[in-house]
């Protein structure tokens, strides 16, 4: 009988995940960290970069220094996608966010190894992507749940029907929190748009890597353009657009600077825009949801409907 030689295969894997040659001699084609518009990926406006560095002092990437054209731009998207992204069932919504989670499932391996990169260990970072999967599970089960408990009928001392339900508010935007780069984005993220709602967000400045790579599986989701954007950048240098912007109808602020806190109240009080602070939220926990979360972006709209009267009978309905 004929012995069968097995030769090893001259195929490695590489840091993201791809099969490449060890002894091919080419040089890897790196990730290029784009901006999220309009569902598309397009560089920034103004040219800038910046190079995010892990705590060992390695460059992690070339990522776009967004500009307050860059926030515009996004708010025109989002602005555009109101409509039609309110006025899909609540069920279809639920839908897109379970896509989002396989989407983002598909990818774990490559969402581990960037959290890697950004200082985390490979036990957290398995987690993080866990607990951002279920956190988009868990959204995608409250949309078609949350005007249930929330809507209601309301006795009045007239002949009317009385409803109030709540309904989206429309564009928010978000200042997503600078150390869960993953599950943080996420987390606020998933609230706003089963709700109803479209959102620009600006990612974590120092941990972007994750940002980028989750515009990618939303692109891949079944999510209208416009309903999500993502940013990447500076919060000193944008967070004052997010709140002086007279189109955006709610922003989001996820860190504990006091200085930046002032500031939106003040500015925010120009339009009466609604400023939410989730600096005190643990995001790995489950104070991390809640179907208050969605509510936040929500308003209560109340319906007066009037009773007729049956051919003068006195009968109602």
């Amino acid at each position: 009988m004929e012995k069968t030689s097995i030769k090893k295969s001259s195929l490695s894997i590489s840091e993201n995940g791809l099969e490449k040659k060890k002894t091919s001699g080419r040089l890897e084609v790196l990730k290029t960290y784009k901006i999220y518009i309009g569902g598309q990926f397009p560089r920034t406006e103004s040219g800038r970069y910046y190079i995010p560095t892990n705590a060992a002092g390695k460059k992690l990437a070339n990522v776009c220094l967004s500009s307050r054209k860059d926030f515009r731009d996004a708010v025109l998207a989002t602005r555009g996608a109101v409509s039609g992204w309110s006025g899909r069932a609540a069920f279809n919504r639920s839908q897109i966010l379970y896509r989002m989670a396989e989407m983002l499932e598909g990818r774990k391996a490559q969402f581990v190894d960037e959290l890697i990169q950004q200082d985390a260990s490979k036990a957290k970072a398995e987690k993080e992507v866990n607990l951002a999967v279920d956190r988009l599970i868990y959204y995608a089960g409250w949309c078609d749940k949350f005007q249930q408990l929330f809507s209601s009928v309301n006795p009045v001392a007239s002949s009317h029907f009385n409803f109030s339900v709540p309904e989206p508010m429309g564009v928010v935007a978000v200042i997503a929190p600078q150390n869960d780069s993953l599950l943080g984005l996420v987390s606020v993220i998933a609230p706003v748009i089963a709700g109803g709602n479209t959102c620009v967000v600006l990612a974590s400045e120092t941990k972007p890597l994750c940002s980028v790579t989750f515009a990618e599986v939303l692109s891949s989701s079944d999510l209208p353009g416009g309903v999500v954007n993502i940013l990447t950048g500076k919060p000193s240098e944008l967070a004052s657009w997010f709140v002086d912007h007279m189109d955006v109808n709610a922003t989001i602020y996820c860190e504990n600077n006091s200085d930046v806190q002032k500031m939106m109240r003040e500015k925010s009080a120009m339009n009466l825009k609604r400023i939410f602070f989730y600096d005190k939220v643990k995001w790995e926990t489950n104070d991390g949801q809640s179907p208050y979360f969605i509510m936040d972006t929500q308003e209560i709209k109340t319906t007066w409907h009037p009773i007729e009267n049956i051919a003068g009978a006195g009968g109602g309905y």
